[in-house]
């Protein structure tokens, strides 16, 4: 999207469209500033190669959620541009685009209506909507049943939103966001309120899911590194709105690098694939 430009409701051809998306980065983000009453983010560049899959690090304010909303076109840019899957925003139409991108978010997913089924709540994303209504067609069922079969949450089609623990509805969100023709899933915090045993069982069926050759290109907004994934190739880093780091995990997850992110004296420790993150005491 460029700033002040209104996306003229335009689609490409499904094969020059799928040739793009092919040769070009799934992400592509230059100069991106977005200012309110403040400066929200500030000189942001960052591209995401196909094959890769991302975190995005930070403490609270430093513009996690505010990027994903620059993403998804729903924060209009004040300056630079964001192409996704080789479609810049605001030369292309980007309802259309959407319909790519997945978003597993809390405040999505507290807008589903508590009698709606899970499965209800999965074909509703290829419509791009919230809360389904009419009647669920045949091609629209198998396709959710496999989805649902796929992550592991078949027996709970026909269970009622408000009867889903939170880890369940996550899944069930992300299979939401599979229903449309999925290049990109964005997942915004989706372990917070997940006790510790739900959060490791959520996280493990991420890593599960960034392993399969069907996997859209992930990118998990955290505060955690313990939530980092081996599956999750790289890690941008961001303060107060710019970026702090960026690239391949091993070289972004370091004590230096987070200890200036959270503004603290922290060590950070690799085991098994995993990083966790330690307060250094003080003395």
């Amino acid at each position: 999207m460029r700033a002040g430009v209104n996306p003229p409701a335009r689609s490409l051809g499904p094969g020059k469209e799928q040739r793009m998306a092919r040769t070009k980065p799934v992400i592509d983000v230059k100069g991106l500033r977005v200012e309110r009453d403040v400066t929200i983010l500030e000189d942001l560049t960052w591209r995401v190669e196909r094959g890769q899959h991302w975190s995005i690090l930070g403490a609270n304010g430093s513009g996690k959620t505010s990027l994903l909303g620059a993403l998804t076109a729903y924060l209009p840019l004040s300056s630079g541009e964001i192409a996704v899957c080789g479609r810049v925003y605001g030369t292309t139409d980007w309802r259309e685009l959407r319909k790519s991108i997945g978003l597993v978010s809390a405040s999505l997913l507290q807008r589903v209506s508590p009698s709606e089924t899970a499965l209800e709540t999965v074909v509703s994303g290829k419509y791009a909507m919230v809360n389904y209504w009419g009647e669920v067609s045949a091609a629209d069922r198998r396709k959710a049943m496999g989805i649902l079969r796929q992550l592991g949450c078949d027996h709970l089609a026909h269970r009622a939103w408000r009867k889903l623990s939170q880890g369940e509805r996550q899944r069930i969100g992300i299979g939401r966001a599979m229903m449309a023709n999925l290049r990109l899933l964005l997942l915004d915090e989706p372990c917070a309120g997940l006790d510790p045993v739900a959060r490791e069982n959520f996280l493990q069926f991420l890593e599960h899911l960034a392993g399969t050759s069907a996997s859209p290109t992930l990118v998990l907004v955290t505060h955690h590194i313990e939530e980092i994934v081996p599956s999750l190739s790289h890690v941008l880093v961001l303060k107060s709105g710019r970026i702090l780091a960026s690239g391949p995990k091993e070289q972004v997850l370091t004590s230096a690098v987070l200890s200036a992110a959270f503004d603290a004296e922290v060590t950070v420790v690799q085991s098994d694939s995993r990083y966790s993150m330690g307060l250094n005491s003080r003395k």
